[in-house]
């Protein structure tokens, strides 16, 4: 017989705690009856079996206060029972609930009870009523857990584990923020934690718990083949919003667990990430499958990585031979011409298919008073843009049945001095990407009399070759001879040509030619800019000190009116190249030029420099810095204002968040900016939204493409141009339809609107110029380097692009790739399956198997992929080698398919 529950006594069936903050100590109080009387009345509304449930734990809280050991513990495990098989469903279960009132009483008989089996069960049971009870800041569900049996901590529900996760990190930030030791061992829970989390999908929740106690070394130890992939997918993508090298820190993990479980081409991705070769060499070493390997050289290959093979990372001389052509991208214009075939686009388009002027009802009569070498300037462009790697068009390529005298000439020489050159070089436009059949066609300009063919020649040489390698190197062998020619125009177009041609090759050879000319003190102003960029592109995210240093040698050494002029603009943003995403390590270098500069480009190089290193890195400390020089009035003959606008959309183009936050802080620019900021805001949306027509960015464009002042109205049309990149977009060809009209007799907006239909049409419609790939996680250093240059030319673009300097619009080759997904066999033929494309879903953290995509619809492959778009195999024939289905993927046939039929 068990004794009946004194009601007078402070004990479980007392209400004396009742009503009390949770963590106080109880007074004891003799209740009244009218206090009888409410608690009664408080609990009239309970169900019998409710009722009965409270009473049956008010009994447990007594008999755990009994002398004799056996009551106490029949009464502690039957507590334990119900609290542990109570439902979770309700805000707070029925248990605790009931065994509030009771709190104080037991943790004060706790505090009492001799060291025991006992003690240390009812430690458990206090732990878990503290996730309702505790006073806040207390932590004593994780006091109570520490001096508790450790036992199973999943078995208290979920809950349970994520309140005491968040008091594990509160208690580190405390320790940490008062440099104090913890008086118990954290890291017995924490390693619970984290186990139970990574069985229950909650893969999330441990990495964060483990960021916050900085010890992501127990990943290591808990992650398992079945949570591996889910677990980095985590890391990768909020490694983004760390700063570094936190980020890098976290990376790194991610690759560690990769490597751990095989899966190579995430690992490689990662590793691109971290830009560690070391890393790289290693996922090649560890890699015993040739068919990964091929699918990890394609992926070298789309990121414009320069790497060469050696007898190491693959013994056999003919695999070897086979992976250094993937590496190279020598079938990049084979797998794209297939694209074009399959999707019935190779019939060569004229520029006037892209004006469309009879749909302006003959109204663009005022076009015909415009010079007609500006015309045909931009219509050099516009075909070169449209026609890109198709290998013809109907202006420079000689059909087969005409005579040496044929039409490409007669086209050539419809332009101007400088046009020419531009003329010759959109020649190696229309044949990007193969070379063989390139440099056939462009050798006989290089035999001409007229040095600015010559010159556009050697640049399309350049264009032919970008971002193709080849172990013969042409590109030095013809260009290298040039480059000491007296004519400035030929030595511009060979060092163009050499810097498209080796973009971030760090070849030893290019940089001691381009370095004996920037040593040059009589060579011209233009020769040395674009000398430097070009070196700057060859080394781009390097930081190469010695590069560095001659390019700082270079503008040191020009006088203050030379710095004055726009081309010398060209000077610190190549230095800015060396130092591409490289983040502190640019402070060196900048802390010298602030004392070595003349005092008006001091703090114009200061923001190019800052806004290259931390470009993509989503540094909101950096955002903020290049706002609040933009909310300054500039003295005159400053120009730092453009390269802040810009830095803005470089630093925070990495993710969505960060665009969308930074495309509302340029309409305030706008609103509020002086006249040189409002210039450059339609440039940085032009790059936050590259090949990605946003509507709201669209019509802002819109709007300021009919904008008084004409550099603000040239550089929304030439951002319009951008934003639709090689996406044929419908909206902004009618816009560009109306605004050519609408500019029809203005030479120089007229030729900004072409030059922006040109871009809208890229390629026919399969090119992107957008520097991200592999799901928005990599960005090319080359490709964001061409964008870099073209949008700071844009600054000025009076005196360059619309001056003789318009074939800097070339660099924009660096960023041109096909927007495709192509599925291969093992041999590495083409191979058509059915694919789901649709709209990227995030399932970072979600549970269970969500589905990636959203409002897909199936194609057969080769396919384009739009921006935001994902692509899924819809048959499980095959499975891909590369979970990330983008340009090239092999395809290895699934063993346990069975087919229906």
């Amino acid at each position: 017989m068990s004794k009946t529950p004194n009601p007078n006594s402070t004990g479980p069936s007392g209400n004396a705690d009742a009503g009390k903050p949770a963590g106080e100590e109880a007074t004891v109080k003799i209740p009244s009856k009218d206090s009888k009387k409410k608690a009664n009345k408080k609990y009239e509304h309970l169900s019998e079996e409710d009722l009965a449930l409270k009473q049956q734990l008010e009994l447990y809280v007594e008999r755990i206060q009994d002398a004799d050991p056996g009551l106490q513990k029949v009464a502690l495990e039957s507590m334990r029972q119900e609290i542990q098989t109570a439902t979770i469903s309700m805000t707070v279960p029925k248990p605790l609930k009931f065994l509030r009132p009771h709190y104080g009483t037991l943790k004060r008989f706790y505090e009492k009870m001799p060291d025991s089996d006992l003690k240390t069960l009812l430690a458990d049971i206090l732990s878990v009523l503290a996730l309702t009870m505790s006073a806040e800041g207390e932590r004593e569900s994780l006091k109570y857990r520490v001096l508790g049996s450790q036992g199973d901590i999943g078995s208290w529900g979920h809950e349970y584990v994520r309140n005491l996760a968040g008091e594990i990190g509160q208690e580190y930030a405390k320790l940490e923020s008062e440099g104090e030791r913890p008086l118990y061992d954290l890291m017995v829970p924490v390693q619970q934690i984290v186990s139970f989390n990574l069985k229950h999908n909650a893969e999330p929740d441990a990495v964060d718990l483990l960021i916050e106690v900085e010890d992501l070394d127990l990943l290591l130890e808990h992650v398992d083949s079945s949570n591996c992939k889910r677990t980095c997918s985590y890391l990768t993508s909020f490694a983004k919003y760390l700063p570094w090298p936190d980020d890098i820190l976290v990376l790194d993990y991610a690759y560690t667990i990769y490597m751990m479980f095989e899966e190579y081409p995430l690992a490689l991705v990662t590793a691109l990430a971290l830009d560690n070769m070391e890393s790289i060499k290693k996922v090649f070493t560890s890699c015993d499958d040739n068919l990964q390997k091929r699918q990890l050289c394609y992926i070298l290959a789309r990121h414009g990585q320069t790497f060469d093979l050696d007898e190491k990372l693959c013994a056999s001389d003919e695999d070897r031979e086979a992976l250094q052509e993937i590496v190279n991208n020598v079938k990049l214009s084979e797998g794209y011409l297939a694209l074009a075939r399959d999707i019935e686009v190779m019939e060569p388009k004229i520029p006037d298919d892209i004006y469309k002027r009879h749909l302006l009802d003959g109204r663009a009569s005022g076009e015909q008073s415009v010079n007609s070498a500006t015309q045909n300037l931009a219509a050099t462009f516009v075909n070169a843009f449209v026609n890109a790697g198709f290998g013809q068009d109907k202006l420079m390529t000689i059909p087969s049945e005409a005579t040496s005298g044929g039409s490409s000439t007669s086209w050539l020489f419809k332009n101007k001095e400088h046009g020419k050159s531009s003329a010759a070089a959109s020649l190696g436009m229309i044949l990007l990407w193969d070379v063989d059949s390139g440099l056939a066609q462009l050798d006989k300009y290089l035999h001409s009399t007229d040095t600015h063919v010559i010159a556009g020649a050697l640049l399309g040489v350049g264009i032919v070759n970008c971002g193709i390698k080849n172990d013969l190197e042409p590109a030095l062998a013809l260009l290298s001879d040039y480059v000491r020619k007296d004519d400035p125009s030929i030595r511009i177009g060979a060092i163009m040509g050499l810097g498209l041609s080796y973009a971030g090759a760090q070849n030893e050879e290019i940089s001691s030619i381009l370095i004996h000319i920037l040593e040059d003190n009589k060579v011209s102003l233009d020769v040395i800019a674009f000398t430097a960029i070009s070196l700057g592109l060859v080394y781009v995210g390097s930081c190469h000190h010695e590069i560095a240093q001659e390019i700082i040698y270079a503008l040191t050494d020009r006088s203050e009116a030379e710095l004055g002029e726009p081309l010398a603009r060209l000077l610190p943003l190549a230095l800015g190249l060396v130092f591409l995403g490289k983040q502190d390590d640019v402070e060196a270098i900048a802390d010298l030029l602030k004392t070595t500069l003349h005092k008006k480009i001091r703090k114009h190089c200061d923001m190019i420099l800052h806004s290259c290193a931390y470009a993509g890195t989503g540094n909101v400390l950096k955002v903020q810095h290049f706002l609040g020089q933009c909310g300054q009035h500039l003295v005159k003959g400053e120009s730092f204002q453009g390269p802040a606008v810009l830095g803005i959309a470089m630093v925070a183009m990495s993710e969505e968040l960060g665009i969308e936050m930074t495309i509302r802080s340029l309409e305030h620019l706008l609103q509020y900016g002086d006249q040189n900021i409002r210039r450059a805001v339609p440039l940085a949306l032009g790059l936050l939204c590259i090949s990605n027509p946003k509507v709201n960015v669209m019509d802002t464009l819109s709007r300021l493409s009919r904008d008084s002042d004409i550099e603000v109205a040239m550089a929304a049309i030439i951002s319009l141009g951008l934003i639709g990149a090689g996406t044929n977009n419908a909206r902004i060809a009618g816009m560009l339809r109306n605004l050519s009209n609408y500019h029809c007799r203005d030479a120089n907006l007229l030729f900004c609107v072409r030059i922006a239909q040109g871009l809208v049409h890229l390629g026919k419609g399969l090119i992107t110029l957008s520097p991200y790939h592999s799901e928005r996680f990599l960005l090319s250093p080359t490709a964001l380097g061409g964008l870099i240059i073209m949008l700071h030319m844009c600054l000025d673009m009076k005196s360059i692009i619309l001056g003789k300097y318009h074939y800097v619009l070339y660099f924009l080759t660096l960023a041109m790739q096909p927007r495709m997904l192509m599925t291969v066999d093992e041999k590495l033929n083409p191979l058509s399956v059915a694919v789901r494309v649709g709209q990227a879903v995030d399932v970072i953290g979600q549970a269970g198997r969500p589905k990636t995509i959203t409002g897909f619809q199936t194609h057969l492959t080769p396919i384009l992929l739009a921006a935001g778009e994902r692509a899924e195999l819809a048959t499980e024939k095959y499975i891909p080698v590369s979970p990330i289905l983008e340009g090239f993927v092999i395809l290895k046939e699934n063993p346990e398919y069975r087919d229906d039929n």
